[in-house]
Parts: structure tokens; C-alpha cells; sequence
């Protein structure tokens, strides 16, 4: 069985901890050990916390391991890969100084003949991380039409109208 025991210096830490906003899942963790110090069972410590036994005892292998460092997990996943996020915004950056009007999924297109083959979602964080403000083109097709047919049209529909009936 795992059990954790806290010296005079370690106590402190969580007892400070606690006193502050932490996320649910620090909280968490940092009541599993105080529980654990306080001579509780992982498996009763699982069932008041609503956890699996299996993560309980994986918090108390680490807090022993790691010490304090471990009531704030890690990022899980891999670190983030900067130098294609730089290559990325500047191949990004490139296109938008084109001029003209781009959708994510033309970006995401125009990208592919550099080596980057990634979606329309992905191009969008990436312009959110560029601080480039991006909206959906406009759904009509007024900016094409004909100035002169458009008023030709609207006699036409005019006459087309029912009359008002004469007041009896």
C-alpha cells in the first residue's frame, strides 16, 4: 500500500496551496495526499474523490517521486513544434499580404505547394495566433451586378404589381 508522510517543510506547501484558487484537477491531487498523509487508503481515497484506485496510486507514486512539483501536472502531449508554427504564420503572413480576399480553406490550398498540408480549422488557429481577423465572405452576388439591369429589373417588377383597387 502506498502511503505518503509529510515532514514539517512539505506540509506546508499543500496547506498553502489549498488556501488558493486552484483548478478542480490540482485540487484534486492535493487532497489525495493529504488524505494519504493523514492515513487513509488509496482505495477508500478513490471512493470519496470519485476516482479510479489506478489514479490515485499513480498521484502517490509521483508525489513521491516529484515532490510538491507534482500537485500541478504537466501539459500531457508532445511540446508544441515552434519552428513549424514559424514557418507556418510567416508562409500565412506571405498570403495575406497578397491582397486580396482569402477563405481558410483557399489558405489552407495555397499552403500545400510549401510542404504544409493542413485543414481549414488548423488554418483558422493559426490566424487567430497572428491576430489576423478573418469573416465569411458576404453571401450575395450585389457587388457583380449591373447597375443598369438592376434598374431595368425593378421597373419591370414594378409593373408586374397589383394595382390598388379604386375606393368604392
Amino acid at each position: 500500500m502506498i502511503r505518503i508522510t509529510l515532514d514539517d517543510t512539505t506540509r506546508h506547501r499543500p496547506d498553502a496551496l489549498r488556501r488558493t484558487d486552484l483548478p478542480a484537477r490540482d485540487r484534486d491531487r492535493l487532497e489525495m495526499v493529504a488524505l494519504s498523509a493523514a492515513g487513509w487508503s488509496p482505495p477508500r481515497i478513490a471512493a470519496h474523490l470519485s476516482y479510479c484506485g489506478h489514479t490515485v496510486r499513480a498521484v502517490l507514486r509521483d508525489f513521491r517521486a516529484r515532490g510538491t512539483a507534482a500537485l500541478t501536472p504537466g501539459r500531457s502531449g508532445p511540446p508544441p513544434d515552434r519552428q513549424r508554427r514559424d514557418r507556418v504564420t510567416g508562409l500565412l503572413r506571405g498570403l495575406l499580404g497578397r491582397g486580396r480576399t482569402w477563405t481558410a480553406g483557399q489558405l489552407a490550398e495555397a499552403l500545400v505547394p510549401h510542404g504544409v498540408a493542413i485543414g481549414p480549422r488548423q488554418v483558422r488557429r493559426y490566424l487567430r495566433l497572428l491576430g489576423a481577423g478573418y469573416r465569411r465572405t458576404a453571401g450575395s452576388l450585389r457587388h457583380k451586378q449591373d447597375s443598369a439591369k438592376v434598374e431595368r429589373a425593378k421597373v419591370v417588377l414594378g409593373n408586374l404589381k397589383k394595382k390598388p383597387r379604386p375606393a368604392s
